[in-house]
């Protein structure tokens, strides 16, 4: 199964000071065919303007990952942290039993500009946790790079999720090609964030979407100046 959803076809929000566009059902966007893939929940691409931000508000027994594109982004909560996240570093908030949060445009110039990502976690009630990592995607362009995996590997350059998924992200262009082999059983998706590329000979653009499940592999090429994330998720 191949299927592609396109930019255009996402929900779209707009509240002034944020520029939101949904993958899946969220908040007052619902449509009943699109709920999430896999254990893949949400993938809201977001803009905020200067000086605002999303309020202290509460999640629970959710893995939330934030990948910042463009601008800064502060992130405050209930565990002590404060930080914040530019292009080059990837979040990981293990909600768990409950946690508390705030995030805000940490620059008073320009928007800051992110994808908020969500995965339901392995297992509920988990103690609430925080990590944060450099991608490392600028020394590593041309190819893919596992950014998140789950914790039972162990892996210590990865950000560990509690959770039966891994992320991988790419800055491809022009003859750089990669290959991701699935395991039997599995989905992925493949998230354009910038740019354009072909992912098993058919063509995405900026914001488009391709869903794969029983498929052997993810083929990537045909880039111009792509900035892409594969998920391989649970089913």
């Amino acid at each position: 199964m191949f299927t592609i959803r396109r930019a255009h076809e996402r929900g779209h929000a707009q509240h002034g000071w944020l520029d939101s566009w949904h993958l899946f059902s969220f908040a007052e966007y619902y449509d009943p065919r699109w709920m999430g893939w896999g254990n893949l929940r949400v993938i809201n691409e977001d803009r905020i303007d200067p000086g605002t931000g999303f309020g202290r508000h509460g999640h629970r027994d959710m893995e939330i990952v934030s990948y910042v594109l463009e601008g800064a982004l502060t992130h405050a909560d209930s565990m002590g942290n404060t930080t914040t996240i530019v292009p080059g570093q990837i979040q990981r908030m293990t909600a768990g039993t409950g946690v508390l949060h705030s995030e805000h445009n940490a620059n008073r110039q320009g928007q800051t500009h992110f994808l908020q990502i969500w995965i339901e976690p392995a297992a509920q009630q988990l103690p609430p946790g925080y990590a944060q990592r450099d991608t490392g995607l600028e020394a590593a362009r041309g190819q893919l790079k596992l950014l998140a995996a789950p914790a039972s590997r162990n892996l210590p350059e990865v950000m560990p999720l509690h959770a039966d998924a891994a992320i991988h992200a790419g800055l491809l262009d022009g003859a750089d090609t990669a290959e991701l082999v699935l395991a039997e059983g599995r989905k992925a998706a493949v998230f354009v964030a910038r740019g354009s590329l072909q992912v098993n000979g058919q063509q995405l653009h900026t914001g488009d979407t391709a869903f794969l499940a029983d498929e052997t592999r993810i083929q990537l090429d045909g880039a111009r100046a792509a900035e892409v994330l594969v998920f391989d998720l649970a089913a």
